[in-house]
């Protein structure tokens, strides 16, 4: 039966099938709030015991089902989009290894084990960044890894503080003396894979690796690793007074920065990453005010639109003889109706459109933002981020309905490819129909009910309108590029975020570098080791030269001195 089959279709089908197939089992878990714990304990030395736990939960169970059926669709959506590709098998494996590890991340929740998830994560995402084997894909890939390593330290870290208490249950932490490092570690860890201020570069970057692992890695899975983290040990993490207020402050800067950086950006693919970057921003904002399960729920709501928005892209990039620039695109509607539609509904659904998705998530989220204590400016600067993420939508509807005919029109790959149809019509009713079915799994997370007054209720449709129709005012339908000012150039670059994490930092370890090569390898080393002894050897034997040249007189009489004493000493005998 497999055997015509693709190895992306064969992965899509089984992942598919175990999707269907733990989703009964998580409604049961869920249903009767239901928690399997499996503990295998693996060596016990000493005071320290190494156990590898397996937890099944309604958390676990739900996250690695949406991650299957969107690396379903997105491998059946390969099937297509990299079916030229000689190496089809390799990226098959590579994907399946995330998938792997994603769930190994998941299902596991010590510190030490889960290790084993977060750096397959790690490895897998630089291997699938550089999967094109050219510079830019090297130097993306660079940034993705090293960015990555500084979480995996953390968590390094934060397992050798553990040690020092004999366990490695972080929940049982909460009177231990150093927690507060422990905190931070894991918190900086999560930062650095949810791409938060000042580690956010990388996600734009990774752009450069195909669209299929775009639409997986960087939208659903890989970028929520951070954030999933948190959730996993929110309880021990919050003990932290500043915990909260830190990553409210973090988070709300990241999805300001994000918003205006992507209304500045004209790659569409990079246009799709901001928007997933000012979205992990509403996933930790939640999070920084006590709203985990809302965090949770948006997690998923994106994952799915944010999975489907990649998808279209990937097939307008695909039938736009590869051009991602969205200043050459136009009327790809007539194109590619089935395509511009699923992406439009993704597109509404990020904004927070009544009755999709991201709008049972999204509002309850900025709803709960005003109903609890929180400063003033941070709800304005959410708020003003949630007008901008309204306002790069419409930008991307304008270049794809209503913007007029920039580039040679591509009929001749028209909408007839089964497999991108079948992924697109999964991942579009899933962003239709999935917020208002997993509404009532998570309210009930949230049973305390909240009054807001009808000004505060129609704050969020009232933002969104207004950034809405600044779009449509300030929407430039000149596509050539123009003068670049400071002001453009500052926003576009996320803050300076992008050179300054990549540039700065590379030049000062090849300088150190360099001058250490100079000075040790290439100066003491040489002076004191081979060259040094070489040339103290030369000028002794040129000193031997001389004095024997110089005293050649005295060289003969001391010979014949010796030859003498040797003949009288004969002679006596």
């Amino acid at each position: 039966m497999f055997s015509n089959l693709k190895s992306s279709s064969v992965s899509s089908i089984f992942l598919m099938i175990y999707s269907v197939c733990v989703f009964p089992v998580t409604c049961y878990f869920i249903m009767n709030n239901y928690s399997l714990l499996v503990e295998w304990s693996v060596i016990n030395l000493s005071s320290c015991d190494m156990t590898f736990i397996f937890i099944l939960d309604p958390i676990s169970l739900s996250f690695s089902n949406v991650v299957c059926l969107i690396s379903a669709c997105v491998m059946m959506f390969s099937s297509s989009y990299m079916a030229h590709d000689p190496f089809l098998k390799r990226f098959t494996w590579l994907v399946m290894l995330f998938v792997l590890s994603m769930n190994l991340l998941v299902f596991i929740p010590t510190l030490p084990a889960l290790l084993l998830g977060w750096d397959g994560l790690g490895i897998v995402s630089f291997a699938l960044v550089i999967y094109y084997q050219n510079m830019k894909s090297l130097g993306a890939g660079m940034i993705t890894v090293l960015a990555n390593r500084i979480g995996d330290v953390m968590i390094l870290i934060s397992i050798g503080i553990l040690v020092l208490q004999g366990h490695w249950t972080i929940t049982l932490m909460s009177d231990f003396h150093l927690s507060y490092l422990v905190v931070f570690a894991i918190v900086l860890a999560g930062m650095t894979k949810s791409a938060q201020i000042p580690f956010s570069s990388w996600l734009p970057a990774a752009m450069a690796a195909p669209t299929p692992v775009s639409a997986l890695v960087h939208s659903s899975t890989l970028v929520t690793a951070g954030i999933f983290l948190l959730i996993r040990f929110f309880p021990f993490l919050s003990t932290l007074n500043a915990f909260k207020p830190c990553l409210l402050f973090i988070s709300v800067l990241t999805l300001l920065m994000a918003g205006i950086a992507a209304n500045y950006e004209n790659d569409l693919k990079k246009v799709i990453a901001l928007s997933t970057l000012s979205q992990l921003g509403v996933m930790m904002m939640s999070l920084g005010m006590g709203m985990v399960s809302l965090s949770l729920f948006h997690l998923y709501t994106h994952a799915l639109f944010k999975a489907l928005l990649f998808i279209c892209a990937g097939t307008i990039i695909h039938n736009s003889a590869n051009t991602q620039d969205l200043r050459f695109m136009g009327m790809i509607f007539k194109q590619a109706p089935l395509t511009i539609t699923c992406m439009n509904i993704a597109n509404l659904s990020l904004c927070g459109a009544p009755f999709l998705s991201g709008f049972y998530s999204k509002d309850l989220i900025l709803e709960t933002s005003l109903a609890s204590p929180t400063n003033f400016l941070m709800v304005f600067l959410i708020f003003l981020a949630t007008g901008m993420t309204a306002a790069y939508s419409l930008r991307l509807s304008f270049c794809s309905l209503w913007s007029t005919q920039k580039s040679t029109p591509f009929h001749s790959k028209q909408e007839k490819d089964l497999y991108i149809n079948t992924s697109v019509i999964i991942l579009a009713s899933a962003a239709i129909a999935a917020g208002f079915f997993l509404q009532a799994i998570f309210l009930d997370f949230n049973p305390v009910p909240f009054i807001l007054p009808p000004t505060h209720k129609s704050l969020t449709i009232l933002v969104i309108l207004l950034g809405l129709f600044f779009a449509s005012i300030l929407w430039d339908s000149e596509f050539l590029e123009k003068e670049m000012n400071k002001t453009k150039y500052f926003f576009t670059l996320m803050w300076f975020l992008a050179p300054l994490s990549a540039q700065p930092l590379t030049k000062f370890s090849m300088l150190l570098g360099t001058n250490i090569m100079k000075s040790v390898d290439q100066g003491w080393l040489e002076i004191l080791g081979g060259q040094g002894a070489n040339r103290m050897t030369q000028e002794f034997s040129k000193l031997n030269t001389k004095i024997q040249i110089k005293s050649f007189n005295f060289f003969i009489a001391l010979s014949l001195l010796f030859l003498f004493l040797i003949l009288m000493s004969k002679l006596s005998l």
